[in-house]
């Protein structure tokens, strides 16, 4: 897959978890807020009103420091996809 093809589909599956009205489990956004900020080089600090999700957001991205950004494309695409696959 080319980088542009990988591009696209990310961009896809950002658009996929951003029409959905339906609420996610916190798990399950907290790996895709990790994977996404990798993904798109956003260092950026958690922010927020409750200092309790910024630390859980601080963690998860932690948990993603050693993830390259072109892996962290393919991760958020597996997780949406799989999602949405196996999803009730």
């Amino acid at each position: 897959m080319t980088s542009e093809e990988l591009d696209r589909q990310f961009e896809d599956a950002v658009e996929r978890i951003n029409s959905f009205t339906e609420p996610f489990p916190a798990d399950f956004l907290l790996r895709l807020y990790a994977y996404y900020k990798k993904a798109s080089n956003n260092y950026s600090r958690p922010s927020g009103n409750k200092p309790i999700i910024n630390a859980f957001k601080t963690n998860a991205l932690f948990q993603v420091q050693n993830v390259s950004q072109e892996e962290a494309k393919k991760i958020y695409i597996e997780l949406v996809n799989n999602y949405f696959l196996y999803r009730k």
